[in-house]
């Protein structure tokens, strides 16, 4: 799947004439080096955690807008657009903090008024 650069040949024996004054051949010693590149890390698509947000809290629509941006950065990286799919992703995975931050305060509101009104019911 990933394409090396091909192998590089290099001919250590000078031009012209060897130290013994005879003529150099290019029959001498080569060294052959291997160049790896960098692997490039593939960008996140947080296609998951978009669905997550989606079904069980989706406010203000955020999560579904998530999920749009989500598939659009897996079809980018489909398609070879590395930087398209990280840009992409970075704003799904913007959406999706956002979209979770509201859940979590949500939910402790919701547990702190319940609580209110348990102990105020109660006393």
């Amino acid at each position: 799947m990933e394409n090396y650069p091909p192998s590089t040949s290099i001919n250590t024996q000078p031009y012209g004439r060897n130290g013994a004054g005879s003529p150099a051949t290019a029959f001498g010693p080569t060294i052959t080096s291997f160049v790896r590149p960098e692997p490039v890390p593939n960008p996140q698509d947080f296609v998951l955690w978009s669905f997550f947000n989606t079904v069980f809290f989706n406010a203000f629509c955020l999560g579904f807008i998530a999920l749009i941006f989500s598939v659009k950065a897996r079809d980018c990286k489909v398609l070879g657009d590395l930087e398209g799919a990280r840009r992409h992703g970075t704003r799904a995975k913007v959406l999706n903090i956002i979209c979770s931050v509201l859940m979590i305060l949500t939910v402790v509101t919701l547990i702190v008024i319940v609580v209110i009104i348990f102990t105020s019911v109660t006393t």
